[in-house]
């Protein structure tokens, strides 16, 4: 009896070492099964900080076109205070004969000294007063004065127009510093990834992307994509699906969203800045219930009010858009949102 619980007790013994043994394995060999889900939420992060980068650099690409919009309004504001500061200039020099004739004649006027202080309101006083200037010569002084005024108002303008573009600039870098910044969150995620693992998901990432192509080269050719302008546009949108996303690319073979909508148009004849929130100015209001095939299609990201992407609306509820890093030019269903985009409104051009 006592030698058969002590082979029982061997045999339990023996029990819990191979039990021991599977669990570590198992904890050290995931199945499939646990790393394929792993390799889904690598993915998910990797996705969420791409298009996090998208909208960022949406917003640095708005900021560019801000900045050079202030940029050509600095240069016309500054060549009108040339011309008046040399206008100005003119009418100095035929005052400064008038003050030096009547010197010969008499000695400057209290009302001439007047005229050359450095306080404004004592010149434009000294205008109403001047009793030995002729009226020719009062008229003279008047049009100092008012050139005078111009030039204060319009250098001003200048300096105004030079702190508005300082500060577009710098929300440019700013946007574009945030932009590289997710990507670069991005791949310090994939680096702590095995080179096996980083090949997967590589592999999983691009067959996803080749099932999109494929399917969206099917919906585009079945669609009804009507004609006018926008439909020219969604034409030309259609010809680049399969082409990668880059931020600031607007063609020929890599886009971001807001550059393949700006190629797309441009190739319709229509002009529009390389921005989806620029975009957005454009054109007619269209609601979500009245799109047709070529309408602009507006986005905000992550509930912020900030327009961030725009796509082509193909119909059926679809459009045609470049998503974001590591996607392609594609076809994607969307309702009053999709993921983190929440649709901001339709523009028709």
């Amino acid at each position: 009896m006592k030698s058969r619980r002590v082979a029982d007790s061997r045999i339990g013994a023996r029990i819990r070492v191979c039990l021991a043994l599977t669990s570590t394995l198992i904890l050290l060999n995931p199945t499939p099964a646990h790393a394929a889900s792993t390799l889904a939420q690598v993915q998910a992060q990797v996705r969420a900080l791409q298009e996090d980068a998208a909208a960022a650099a949406e917003q640095a690409q708005q900021a560019q076109v801000e900045f050079n919009k202030l940029s050509k309004q600095l240069a016309s504001v500054q060549q009108q205070a040339a011309q008046q500061s040399g206008n100005l200039d003119s009418l100095k020099k035929t005052l400064g004969a008038i003050a030096a004739d009547q010197y010969k004649s008499g000695g400057m006027s209290q009302s001439m000294e007047l005229l050359f202080s450095s306080d404004p309101k004592l010149y434009l006083a000294a205008a109403g007063s001047l009793e030995s200037i002729t009226k020719k010569k009062s008229l003279q002084l008047r049009k100092y004065a008012v050139a005078k005024q111009r030039l204060t108002a319009t250098s001003l303008t200048v300096n105004d127009k030079i702190s508005l573009a300082a500060k577009a600039k710098a929300r440019y870098v700013a946007q574009l510093a945030s932009a590289n910044a997710k990507l670069q969150q991005a791949q310090t995620i994939l680096d702590k990834l095995s080179k096996a693992e980083r090949e997967r998901l590589a592999a999983l990432v691009n067959g996803q992307e080749d099932a999109d192509q494929k399917a969206s080269a099917a919906l585009a050719a079945s669609a009804n994509l009507g004609s006018g302008r926008g439909a020219s546009a969604l034409r030309f949108a259609i010809k680049q699906i399969g082409d990668r996303y880059v931020f600031g690319a607007a063609g020929p073979t890599l886009w971001d969203c807001s550059g393949l909508t700006m190629r797309a148009f441009g190739a319709a004849g229509v002009s529009l800045p390389h921005s989806a929130a620029s975009q957005m100015s454009r054109g007619k209001k269209i609601s979500f219930a009245s799109l047709k095939p070529g309408d602009l299609v507006f986005f905000n990201h992550g509930g912020n009010s900030y327009v961030s992407h725009v796509g082509i609306y193909l119909g059926g509820g679809r459009m045609v858009h470049a998503p974001h890093t590591g996607a392609r030019v594609k076809v994607t269903d969307f309702g009053t949102s999709f993921g983190r985009l929440r649709f901001a409104g339709g523009r028709r051009i």
